[in-house]
């Protein structure tokens, strides 16, 4: 799970509801999917799909990733 937009560079924690990913996991924020990208991923060219959140008790075991990916060329 990736921790911000790759277009906008809004933090989006684990719990987020508002992250949106690809197959590849590459990962945006509401805005970025549907106004900027149009639900398709401007890295593969798939369908954006809302991202599933982790279990808070699962984060301890298997937490989310901390490497920012951010391409502000995106807009």
């Amino acid at each position: 799970m990736r921790p911000g937009c790759e277009c906008c560079d809004v933090d989006l924690p684990p719990s987020s509801t508002d992250a949106w990913i690809c197959s590849f996991e590459c990962t945006w924020c509401t805005a970025c999917a549907t106004d900027v990208l149009h639900g398709r991923c401007r890295n593969c060219g798939g369908d954006l799909t809302l991202r599933p959140t982790r279990a808070p008790e699962k984060l301890a075991a298997a937490p989310a990733g901390t490497t920012r990916v951010h391409a502000p060329d995106c807009r």
